[in-house]
């Protein structure tokens, strides 16, 4: 790829790969410093998904009630369809499969032949000793989620587990672009990083579809609502709203009062505010760490995702979850 740079720079060379980020750390590898534009693809969005599957004019109408912030008449419509692509994903293969078969069954052969394919390059690409702790890590996060408040505790890993053990393969899980880290932050002010704690964290899948898979939750309990999911809900909506908010380019961390208060979300908007983010799975959106965090600090606003339809009062902003992918800072 050199030689393309330097001897025929009018050409553009386009490079893919699974693992990169893991791959570059590599001692046998060299990177071309100021001469790559590196660009990280993920997976589908929920308005990709429509797009996908032949719902773009629904699509349309979703941005247009957002930038409105009046209520959309294709409120149920578009519910359904979120439930779908929680089922589905957004990884391009699965996407496909489904738009062109619209069956669950080739949907979960795919999604799990993906999770295998993830298991083999650890494989590949870890070194020996390394590669049983990833996948041990790896196995865990079903398990973290499970957790009421889903923070990560190394000790779901195996009994006596430390942080010094699994933080690179946590790490390595990061680089590959498996998973994604939410930290918490001890108080809601301008720069949140300055009050990050890093022993204290979330992990969540990329994708919605295989942590479905990886679960081995059946496609009909997410469609339909069922209360047999009640105690993974809102595991599975915190899951979706941190890969939208990640894909839209937003770095969340979340925010805990002793014991007395914790909220889903906070992010910073480039106008250095901070604006707090309330993730519900249902229509029921009374809360009190919301209230908490918005007398506490004074925000702006504050946004409650939910099932309930656009709306606007007491300074919240509810914004469906279906149409987060037009959230932007």
């Amino acid at each position: 790829m050199r030689l393309f740079c330097v001897n025929r720079s009018e050409y553009y060379i386009i490079a893919a790969g699974s693992l990169l980020g893991v791959a570059l750390k590599r001692e046998k590898y060299s990177f071309p410093v100021g001469k790559v534009d590196r660009m990280t693809l993920y997976p589908l969005d929920f308005e990709e998904f429509l797009w996908a599957t032949g719902n773009r004019a629904l699509a349309e109408l979703i941005r247009d009630a957002y930038r409105e912030f009046a209520p959309l008449a294709l409120h149920d419509m578009a519910l359904d369809l979120y439930r779908e692509y929680l089922v589905v994903g957004g990884m391009p293969q699965v996407g496909r499969i489904y738009a062109e078969t619209k069956d669950f069954n080739f949907v979960l052969a795919a999604q799990k032949g993906l999770n295998d394919a993830y298991i083999a390059d650890m494989a590949k690409y870890a070194a020996p000793q390394e590669t049983i702790k990833i996948m041990a890590a790896w196995g865990s996060i079903p398990a973290q989620l499970s957790k009421e408040n889903h923070k990560f505790q190394y000790k779901v890993i195996k009994s006596g587990a430390r942080a010094y053990e699994y933080e690179l393969p946590l790490q390595w899980l990061e680089s590959a672009g498996i998973i994604n880290r939410c930290t918490r932050v001890s108080e809601g002010k301008m720069p949140l990083t300055a009050y990050a704690d890093n022993d204290a964290f979330k992990i969540y899948m990329v994708d919605t579809g295989l942590l479905c898979s990886k679960f081995g939750i059946a496609a009909n309990v997410v469609l339909t609502g069922s209360h047999h999911m009640d105690g993974f809900k809102g595991a599975l909506t915190e899951n979706y709203i941190m890969q939208v908010l990640v894909t839209n380019g937003i770095h969340p961390y979340y925010w805990t009062l002793q014991q007395r208060a914790e909220l889903d979300f906070v992010f910073q908007d480039q106008q250095g505010s901070i604006i707090p983010l309330e993730a519900k799975a249902a229509d029921n959106v009374r809360s009190r760490s919301l209230n908490s965090f918005v007398k506490r600090y004074d925000c702006p606003y504050a946004i409650r995702v939910s099932a309930k339809n656009f709306g606007f009062e007491n300074n919240i902003k509810s914004i469906p979850l279906y149409a987060l992918f037009c959230l932007t800072i």
